[in-house]
């Protein structure tokens, strides 16, 4: 009887390592709370989604846990530490804000972590781009589609407003590259705070000089402020924004001031309306069949489909992953990574993605259409 225990015991302890090497451990982390949360929750909705819908990642099991950050770096840093040695995840994906997200990756690499971004990232040194790759298109990359449309509509001069953090740098160090390198005066850099409640000092200020287009390097709804004091103040030239304004909060928030905003954004934006042959049509599609199933009664948008794009990457890279080494262990998150870098022509909801080393980005021009906000809907810009 002890040996037919000892062996019972032994075949139940090689079950449950079995069914521990079938489980691949995803940590989400992003802004359910706190001034980025119009943002952090539909980028977690996008993760339910994907979760829902492949749950599976060659024959092993994705466990997700999702965390909170409350819409600061500090706690988005912690968090990832907390996913890294405690629940011993093989992948970490988020957050909402450039801040956060370049925390999390600094956290990722010197753990040796896979990180999958969600939002745009800045200023990535080598050792980092080694263990972060990011879904969102390179801010540059939308920013000059916005001044190719300036420059294509006769706008010379151009004055900017944006957050006085890393995302405003973002947007405005794009801008000043490009507008320079097409022949268009940059006029103004004003800045205000994601938690101010007015900007009426530097509109004014941007009025004065009276630009022929104004960008606002925002996202979410704190991004309406600029919008609305455009429109009591009556101004009557171009009005660009960034692929940030894309979301049903900025809409509600901003109302009929933000009638004639044009955007640069992903085509998921305006799925039905691409060309059946666009690589990126059939997966938008798919993707929104996938949100209504998790969400019956919400509406899909680009974060939850940033977020849908960062999952089926996930899969496919965890589960060539597989081949090589056991989830759970140092090997099988280099061996994620790797297959990350090996990524060839992936069409997700917002482009089709190839990863390198050395880079963080993955999208090209696929990635990017110009759309006009006309009566809280987003129209696919022709001209």
């Amino acid at each position: 009887m002890r040996l037919l225990s000892t062996i019972v015991f032994a075949v139940g302890m090689c079950t449950s390592a079995a069914t521990f090497a079938k489980t691949v451990t995803v940590g989400f982390i992003s802004s359910l709370s706190g001034p980025i949360s119009s943002l952090g929750i539909p980028y977690a909705n996008g993760v339910i989604a994907g979760h829902k819908a492949i749950g599976k990642s060659a024959d092993a099991d994705i466990k997700l846990i999702r965390l909170d950050d409350a819409s600061d770096p500090a706690t988005a840093a912690r968090n990832a530490r907390k996913l890294i040695n405690e629940d011993q995840v093989d992948v970490l994906m988020g957050t909402s804000g450039v801040p956060g997200t370049m925390a999390i990756a600094a956290v990722a690499n010197e753990s040796k972590v896979p990180f999958i971004a969600i939002s745009p990232v800045a200023n990535v040194s080598p050792a980092t781009a080694e263990w972060m790759v990011s879904v969102a298109q390179p801010t540059e990359l939308m920013i000059n589609a916005v001044v190719d449309h300036m420059k294509a509509h006769g706008v010379k001069t151009v004055s900017y407003i944006g957050f006085s953090d890393a995302w405003g740098d973002l947007a405005y160090d794009a801008l000043k590259k490009h507008a320079a390198q097409v022949g268009i005066e940059l006029l103004n850099d004003e800045r205000y705070s994601r938690t101010d409640a007015s900007v009426t000092g530097q509109m004014l200020k941007i009025r004065a000089r009276k630009p022929d287009a104004i960008l606002a390097g925002t996202s979410g709804t704190p991004a309406a402020l600029p919008y609305l004091e455009l429109k009591k103040l009556g101004y009557k030239g171009k009005v660009y924004g960034t692929h940030g304004l894309i979301n049903s909060d900025f809409i509600r928030v901003v109302g009929r001031a933000g009638d004639d905003i044009l955007a640069p954004t992903g085509p998921v934006t305006v799925a039905e309306q691409l060309p059946d042959a666009n690589p990126v049509k059939r997966v938008a599609l798919a993707y929104r069949d996938a949100f209504a199933a998790a969400f019956p009664k919400g509406t899909p948008d680009v974060f939850s489909a940033w977020s849908y794009d960062a999952w089926l990457l996930l899969v496919s890279a965890t589960a060539e992953a597989q081949a090589h080494a056991e989830p759970g262990t140092p090997a099988y998150r280099q061996a994620v990574m790797e297959a990350i870098f090996r990524t060839h022509e992936l069409a997700g909801t917002h482009g089709v993605y190839n990863y390198k080393r050395g880079s963080p980005f993955g999208t090209d021009e696929r990635a990017r259409v110009v759309v006009r906000l006309l009566g809280g809907k987003w129209k696919l810009e022709n001209e």
